[in-house]
């Protein structure tokens, strides 16, 4: 009898372990209680944190892998056009982010080598709204992740991809590694939201399996950013300078910071000995209206620098099961003010792909009709502003050219404003005819 009752404790203890573990599940954990989830999205950036967010609501079952502790510092513009508060509306996060801090950013100021200006009021943008806001990656990704967990969506910070699950020439889930321990976790679909570092779809290169051809040649350009004191400029304005091989743009944001975000050519990069302050003084500040505006700034958390191979798109299904969003299937150039939007929209747009098509995929049937859908509609919605910004490019990098349109520009304001709205475009048809 006694023997009975000690198994019939072990049972219910076992029991209730299992319970207590399930219910932990959307906490950080070093293990993954789930045997398959319906999408694995890597990175939580808002593109990430966006898909995430979309597919929770749509009930599917999410798994949010984020490489670092959340809040970080992130190299970016920051940036977060009008139409981005309609995403984050959308998001249940739009109060949290207005309480985060931000500086209202009301204008856009673009800034030739010699000082010569033209402006882009906010509210040309489109959203209704007359100000964009200014607020580090730091704050804004945390309320995005934190709303994640809201959603239902399980997430596991300080945690690396390592690797690509197969089943027949599919991706069928992510190896991961946390707290020194490796996972594998199934997935009807993975997501590369790793930026341009597209962590996912190099491991594709690595096996000679990606749809896109690998390149070893050396990134021509590097971008550096750092949140400084004492920088002047208008409290309200984003300002974008030109120069010689890049571009930069110096806005506030919380704390009484301003963000500086610039693009310089490697090779000046290497003159300057790797010196961030010495890029930024030497290159970006032969643009007079820069060196004006940092003249006294200074770095006192430094900077952060990444090297960049290019603009435009990437392989947008690097391989069946594996969709790419945000930086990771295009980047844009950040002078358009229009990175963070892409980010939430493709997130989006690869959601509803996703829900769409997810009873099809939970039957295992093929993953080409997702694919080719969500080609077809990325180019839709993306297809012509990353056209027009690869026009516009060749314009920033010389500066004559720049010089040329700004004084061209500067004298139309219709035509401002059609450049302004031709590096966005009005919100798509999503699913069931929802605007």
């Amino acid at each position: 009898m006694e023997r009975l009752r000690q198994s019939c404790l072990l049972i219910v203890m076992t029991i209730s372990e299992s319970q207590m573990i399930s219910s932990l599940r959307a906490s950080q954990l070093p293990y993954v209680t789930a045997s398959r989830y319906d999408a694995v999205i890597v990175g939580g950036g808002p593109a990430g944190t966006s898909a995430a967010i979309h597919l929770a609501a749509s009930g599917a079952s999410v798994l949010l892998v984020e490489q670092k502790k959340f809040p970080r510092a992130k190299l970016c513009g920051e940036f977060i056009s009008p139409e981005c508060l309609e995403h984050f509306e959308q998001l249940g996060v739009a109060h949290q982010m207005m309480d985060a801090g931000g500086a209202e950013l009301t204008e856009t100021l673009f800034y030739s080598r010699s000082g010569k200006s033209l402006n882009v009021p906010s509210e040309w943008f489109g959203s209704g709204r007359a100000g964009a806001l200014g607020l580090s990656r730091a704050e804004m990704d945390l309320r995005l992740m934190e709303r994640a967990r809201e959603a239902g969506v399980h997430v596991l910070e300080e945690t690396q991809a390592t690797g690509l699950l197969w089943e027949k020439d599919r991706v069928r889930g992510v190896s991961l590694k946390t707290n020194g321990r490796a996972l594998e976790v199934d997935s009807l679909v993975a997501v590369d939201a790793t930026g341009r570092s597209r962590a996912l779809a190099r491991f594709l290169d690595r096996k000679g399996k990606s749809n896109r051809m690998a390149t070893s040649r050396r990134s021509p350009l590097v971008a550096f950013k750092a949140h400084l004191e004492d920088a002047g400029g208008h409290e309200g304005h984003c300002e974008i300078y030109f120069y010689r091989g890049g571009y930069g743009g110096l806005s506030r944001v919380e704390n009484g910071l301003s963000n500086l975000c610039f693009i310089a050519q490697s090779r000046d990069v290497r003159a300057c000995g790797n010196d961030a302050e010495r890029v930024m003084r030497e290159v970006l500040m032969k643009n007079h209206r820069a060196a004006e505006t940092l003249e006294r700034a200074r770095a006192p958390s430094g900077w952060l620098a990444v090297a960049l191979e290019g603009f435009g798109r990437r392989s947008l299904v690097p391989a069946a099961g594996l969709l790419a969003i945000g930086d990771a299937a295009s980047f844009i150039d950040p002078f358009t003010g229009s990175g963070m939007l892409m980010a939430l929209e493709s997130g989006e747009l690869a959601a509803q792909t996703i829900a769409r098509h997810l009873a099809r995929l939970r039957n295992e049937e093929s993953f080409d009709e997702t694919a080719s859908d969500y080609r077809a509609l990325y180019s839709q919605v993306f297809g012509a502003r990353l056209r027009v910004c690869a026009l516009m490019r060749r314009a920033a990098f010389v500066p004559r050219l720049a010089e040329t349109l700004i004084f061209a520009l500067g004298t139309s304001v219709p035509a401002r404003r059609y450049l302004a709205r031709s590096t966005r475009r009005a919100r798509w048809k999503a699913v069931g005819g929802k605007q």
